[in-house]
């Protein structure tokens, strides 16, 4: 939550009983991503702020889930809002998990994000971040849904799509979140708002926000919100750019040097060699859906290969030459908005920093296919490919040892069950292509 002094207990109580708030939602997100919330009468709040709340810790593992086990929900205050979307004033606090005696609970995602967020502050660096979420409309009530608009990139759209956009980053003001624009995107339906930089745990939770206040604004509207990577086959998908910051305890831009050709600190690029180092690894968490990889094939200015440029849209990661505020922005083109953003920022932080503390070589960049650099010329087929399926991303996700740790022993297992149990399923799915093509010449 961005703005002037945060609520503290007197401050949260004397709202709720001035603005007529009869209920408040605890919330908390599982692995996978999805929100979840349990709602209390506001007459039970100072109780859930002395003692927790109680719920069932299996909805935690999502797709995982095997045992029921008890939690608690322990709400942070620095998080209350009034909750834009519903129409009878109702506040939100987003919580941390806890077990009964007090104890952390260790596969709650957004305290992996916090951990990681610390060790980087004891070494020295603050890390911020903004995003570009992209996401499809869907109206009509046949089958497959209809894209609400055929417009293209900053086109116009329609009005049902334009006032659903536009109330969406509303809510986001109202909740002391800083928007910077929404846009049409390339393909046909595909929409983009842009979240300015802000600290990654503000970051994540902005980003769960607008996701439920898109999906929430697009039913009313009878619309399907869809965050699904690459939802209609043949046009863009849409992803999650990540444009990184690092600054130095005394506020210096740990990413830039004025001498550098790229003006790229030697920090900055260890930065971006590790997360081209543990790139196959990150791809898990970052793109976790069997449809990611329909979208990380390259084409589309979608990255297909483990590289870095200036002006390449394709690549994995891009550093523009032109940042807001004019600090050095590092962006990280292969994320997609179904990830949890609480595990893709702590594992992409966590590659990161990996890089600095190994002081990890920066590749050649590729800046376009075959053009030459400083040093002579680049073949993209050269860099090695991204993950082509989620089992190879699950693969590279086993063998990468600063990934896991980002997640914790405990998320680790729990999302590795999850997607092992996705990729199971959709292989053993058989699937229209097949029955067209099979069917009756095989």
């Amino acid at each position: 939550m961005t703005g002037s002094a945060l609520p503290d207990r007197t401050g949260v109580l004397d709202r709720l009983r001035r603005e007529g708030i009869d209920f408040v939602q605890l919330e908390f997100t599982d692995i996978p991503g999805a929100q979840k919330s349990v709602t209390i009468p506001a007459s039970r709040i100072e109780m859930s702020l002395d003692h927790g709340v109680w719920f069932d810790g299996s909805a935690v593992e999502g797709l995982a889930r095997v045992a029921e086990h008890d939690l608690y929900l322990r709400p942070d205050l620095s998080t209350f809002a009034r909750v834009p979307w519903v129409e009878r004033p109702s506040a939100r606090i987003i919580c941390d998990l806890e077990f009964p005696d007090g104890r952390p609970f260790l596969a709650d995602p957004r305290r992996a994000l916090k951990r990681v967020v610390a060790e980087t502050a004891e070494l020295g660096f603050t890390y911020r971040a903004a995003c570009e979420l992209e996401f499809s409309i869907f109206g009509g009530s046949g089958t497959p849904l209809a894209p609400i608009d055929s417009g293209g990139y900053f086109e116009e759209t329609t009005a049902q799509a334009e006032e659903l956009c536009r109330e969406a980053c509303r809510a986001l003001v109202a909740l002391g979140i800083d928007v910077e624009m929404s846009h049409h995107e390339v393909a046909p339906g595909q929409h983009e708002v842009d979240l300015a930089v802000m600290d990654a745990l503000t970051l994540a939770d902005a980003i769960v926000a607008l996701k439920t206040s898109l999906r929430t604004y697009g039913r009313r509207r009878g619309l399907l919100v869809s965050f699904m990577p690459k939802p209609i086959e043949g046009t863009s998908g849409s992803g999650l750019h990540v444009q990184q910051e690092l600054r130095t305890r005394n506020g210096t831009d740990a990413f830039f040097a004025a001498d550098d050709p790229y003006q790229l600190s030697e920090s900055g690029r260890r930065f971006i060699a590790g997360q081209l180092a543990h790139a196959r690894g990150l791809c898990a968490v970052i793109a976790p859906l069997v449809n990611s990889y329909k979208r990380l094939m390259g084409g589309a200015e979608a990255p297909g290969h483990v590289s870095w440029a200036r002006t390449n849209r394709g690549s994995y990661i891009r550093v523009p030459s032109i940042s807001p505020g004019g600090g050095m922005r590092i962006e990280l083109r292969a994320p997609d908005p179904s990830c949890n953003p609480y595990l893709a920022l702590a594992a992409m932080l966590a590659v990161g920093i990996d890089g600095i503390r190994n002081a990890l070589t920066l590749p050649e960049p590729v800046e376009e296919l075959g053009r030459p650099t400083a040093r002579g010329p680049v073949d993209q087929d050269a860099a090695e490919l991204l993950p082509r399926t989620l089992d190879e991303a699950l693969e590279g996700l086993e063998w990468d040892p600063v990934v896991r740790g980002a997640l914790g022993q405990e998320i680790y297992e729990r999302f590795l069950a999850a997607k092992e149990q996705e990729w199971e399923a959709h292989s053993a799915h058989v699937s229209q292509w097949e029955l067209r093509t099979y069917l009756e010449r095989a």
